[in-house]
């Protein structure tokens, strides 16, 4: 069971136990993910060349894909299983994080699409999970439905919290806010993009088996991945000034100072 995170604006009451800074979690936590996923590729590349790179065309590559990274030998599926596995509470903590947050700061009339933003959010954490605990091999059509949700469901979070924190605010943004806001969006452009162009290079391999091509498709689903990773970063800074604590009396809870 999750811990239950109750926000409070000033300590009083018996001394913590321990006070972390939010940001010092966010980047422990984004940090399963990214090693694993660097781990996965590097390994792959290292000891599972031509397995992990060759095509049904039978044309050169240099790159193997993140399914084949990750999914298609051990040890690395096992460390990405565990990793993904591991941040899961983490992420679904912080999106009941973000659903106090938009009660907070999102107008009356736009807390519909803050709602749906985190319906969004949880559900891809979970198509994230299932992908990765199905992969290609084990089950296609499991671990295809789930790509096809994570997407769906990643893209149209990021685009309708960007325009939430944009244009739905019944406050003004902070500094730090700002930034993050920044960040959203050239990091929700590049994601899209990298997408598309992930899309085309798939498709012009498959139809024409042009050498070099297949790599290309691989570095763009890394983009497409990192930039996911990245986006949910910006929490980083949404909740700057945020701490997780700990005390006998009031259990696990937030405070911002």
């Amino acid at each position: 069971m999750l811990p239950t995170l109750t926000t409070y604006t000033r300590l009083d009451g018996p001394k913590p136990l321990f006070r972390v800074p939010f940001g010092r979690i966010a980047f422990a936590v984004v940090s399963l993910p990214l090693g694993s996923f660097a781990f996965c590729v590097i390994w792959s590349l290292i000891f599972e060349f031509e397995r992990s790179t060759s095509t049904h065309c039978d044309v050169p590559n240099y790159l193997p894909s993140i399914s084949a990274a990750i999914g298609n030998y051990e040890p690395q599926k096992t460390v990405w299983r565990l990793a993904i596995t591991m941040q899961l509470p983490f992420r679904i903590a912080v999106v009941k994080m973000y659903m106090q947050y938009y009660k907070d700061t999102i107008r009356r009339n736009r807390r519909i699409y803050a709602i749906l933003a985190c319906l969004l959010n949880m559900v891809e954490n979970f198509a994230l999970l299932s992908l990765s605990l199905w992969t290609s091999l084990d089950n296609y059509p499991i671990h295809r439905n789930s790509f096809v949700v994570f997407i769906a469901c990643s893209e149209m979070y990021m685009l309708i919290s960007y325009f939430l924190n944009k244009n739905g605010r019944k406050i003004s943004l902070l500094p730090m806010e700002e930034k993050s806001l920044l960040y959203k969006r050239n990091l929700f452009i590049t994601n899209v993009t990298a997408f598309i162009l992930a899309g085309y290079c798939f498709l012009r391999h498959n139809s024409s088996c042009e050498p070099g091509v297949y790599t290309f498709f691989a570095l763009f689903e890394y983009v497409v991945v990192l930039t996911n990773m990245a986006y949910h970063m910006t929490a980083y800074w949404d909740f700057h000034a945020m701490h997780v604590t700990f005390d006998w009396e009031r259990g696990l809870y937030l405070s911002q100072f």
